[in-house]
């Protein structure tokens, strides 16, 4: 195996698992936009090599990929020995759909858990010091009224998931490790709810066959692609009767691994596992996004309520005041702006739909 030495202090090299997704590829043009080098490492199972001509685009840099599942420890473990001087791991690779996770736990648990496993193995093997981790607002449950909005000390509830117990399951993982004394800190960001692209419209949600997130289904009901959105039930105990959940623009959510990132470096953590939450601290229901995506955009949404669907939390919503204060990190882009974002991929996507069809019959 050729090695590659790309170690140089003034552009860390980062290891980004499942960077060819949707919120790794967003935070791979941060990084790459802030100096430092990228090794993608992806499978490919939610996402399109196509990635890379996007990520080069915007940063005029293609960073390296290795076409590699983190549950393969030995293909994992020659990653760590080709590229010389990683300093850190940013994980994203994780299975992510609440219903898909209710219909196929086992495919969640094995992925989620083993994944991280390995990296965390590997990681004093190489003498890779520093993680972020893709975490989520899911390890909180349904919080109690009296603990919304969010912070990171409101009390951990039973997952209403597969998804999201594999979410607390890995964090209970990572700070058992480091207290175990291998030489590892970890930073864990507890995501709220990601939505948009980013401003070029070269990358955003790319979801394979039918989405599982709410905005890549309103896109593609709004330009023809799905007949209606189904939106899972509206009794709650909300002002609408729909989920109330805090909206993030993407973009935003990327910026805070580079803020997290530089942290770790800098040696400014105050302890060996910190905890942020990410998200607007405003909370909006699934009615209110599907509204303001057709006023923003000046287009019809096509709807129908179902029953609700199983793992769903009820509401929830984020108080990002340590990460405002702490990380000095804090979400920036209006809700409108990052609809109209959502809605020009969806429209950038249907131009290359469009061509590649045309170049198919020209083909044949």
């Amino acid at each position: 195996m050729r090695q590659v030495d790309l170690h140089t202090p003034e552009h860390p090299l980062i290891l980004v698992t499942g960077g060819m997704g949707y919120i790794g590829s967003h935070t791979v043009v941060e990084l790459l936009q802030s100096g430092y080098q990228v090794i993608i490492v992806d499978n490919l199972s939610n996402s399109t090599v196509k990635v890379l001509d996007g990520i080069e685009k915007i940063t005029g840099i293609r960073p390296y990929f290795e076409n590699v599942d983190c549950l393969d420890y030995v293909a994992l473990d020659k990653i760590f020995i080709k590229y010389i001087g990683i300093q850190a791991v940013i994980h994203f690779a994780a299975r992510k759909a609440v219903g898909e996770s209710v219909e196929k736990p086992l495919l969640y648990y094995r992925n989620n858990i083993a994944s991280l496993i390995n990296i965390l193995e590997l990681m004093p093997r190489h003498d890779v010091k520093h993680i972020v981790f893709s975490s989520s607002c899911t390890v909180y449950g349904q919080p109690k009224p009296e603990d919304l909005p969010v912070n990171e000390q409101a009390p951990i509830q039973p997952a209403t998931s597969p998804y999201g117990n594999t979410k607390q399951i890995n964090e209970e993982i990572i700070n058992d490790t480091v207290h175990a004394n291998i030489g590892i800190n970890a930073i864990m960001l507890r995501y709220f709810n990601p939505i948009g692209a980013h401003p070029s419209a070269e990358i955003g949600e790319l979801p394979i066959g039918v989405p599982n997130n709410l905005l890549p289904f309103v896109s593609q009901t709004a330009i023809g692609l799905r007949g209606e959105l189904k939106i899972f039930g509206n009794d709650y105990n909300t002002p609408d009767g729909t989920c109330i959940r805090d909206y993030i623009n993407v973009v935003d959510l990327a910026k805070a691994h580079v803020v997290a990132l530089q942290r770790m470096l800098s040696d400014k953590m105050e302890e060996k596992v910190e905890v942020f939450n990410l998200g607007t601290g405003r909370g909006l229901s699934v009615m209110e996004i599907v509204k303001t995506f057709e006023q923003v955009n000046n287009v019809k949404v096509p709807y129908k309520i179902v029953g609700r669907r199983e793992g769903d939390i009820e509401q929830v919503w984020a108080d990002p005041t340590k990460a405002n204060t702490v990380l000095g990190w804090k979400a920036q882009e209006t809700v409108e702006n990052t609809l109209q974002s959502v809605w020009r991929w969806e429209q950038k996507l249907k131009i290359k739909r469009e061509q590649q069809i045309e170049e198919s019959k020209l083909s044949e």
